[in-house]
């Protein structure tokens, strides 16, 4: 499966006094995405954005918003979410189990957005089983969910290379990988070369003294190494 590595600015790491303007620098730069860290202080350690947020996002952004749920009732929120205009939603796996895992999915479908669910860095890939035929994006943390600015967990890329091979199993070689935390210049290579299409970046975008220029940067030299990988 080889599709042109994204970039998923996190903006949890934008200016919020300049959200507008940080949205229009990285769309000129060429990302895939907007990534919207939308955490609860439940689920994990932090309070962010709301639907309120999503809404006006919505509005502006011309490129899709991948909505990231770090809450602990995504089943309730999701409607919300997808009223709001979110194009990709995501919901942790830790936090809906068999059938409500399969639901949520399906919400997100009939809601007409896409549907992501994502995994933390000690849950397995096996953890996906029952809906990764179905799913157009699984989103590998390789730290934990919370905080920007966290260190890349050492073997993330195992486990992105694991999910690979379920989407194989599967059928389903249209599927999204993407991978969250601490990804960079001198990370993103691994974990592309793993099977990572898209990847979410929040400091080494922004914290960046040409922001545009990193984007690019870093989606270079992802692609490179999936191509390697590829040829390998």
């Amino acid at each position: 499966m080889f599709q042109s590595v994204k970039i998923a600015p996190s903006i949890l790491s934008a200016d919020f006094m300049n959200l507008e303007r940080d949205i229009r620098l990285i769309e000129q730069a060429g990302a895939g995405y907007v990534h919207v860290d939308v955490i609860d202080g439940h689920f994990a350690p932090n309070i962010t954005i709301g639907v309120p947020h999503v809404k006006q996002l919505a509005r502006i952004a011309e490129i899709p918003l991948d909505v990231h749920l770090m809450v602990s009732n995504p089943l309730v929120q999701l409607p919300w979410f997808i009223a709001a205009g979110a194009d990709m939603l995501t919901v942790h796996a830790e936090t809906l189990e068999g059938q409500w895992l399969e639901s949520a999915v399906s919400l997100i479908h009939d809601g007409g957005a896409k549907a992501c669910v994502a995994l933390k860095p000690n849950t397995p890939a096996e953890a996906l089983a029952s809906v990764i035929g179905s799913l157009d994006m699984v989103l590998v943390m390789s730290v934990e969910p919370g905080f920007s600015g966290q260190g890349y967990i050492e073997g993330s890329e195992d486990k992105i290379a694991r999910v690979v091979q379920m989407a194989r199993e599967a059928d389903n070689d249209q599927l999204l990988i993407q991978v969250d935390g601490g990804i960079g210049l001198a990370t993103v290579e691994r974990v592309c070369a793993a099977g990572a299409d898209v990847i979410v970046c929040g400091n080494a975008v922004f914290g960046a003294d040409d922001p545009a220029s990193a984007l690019k940067q870093i989606e270079e030299l992802g692609n490179q190494a999936r191509l390697r990988a590829l040829a390998s």
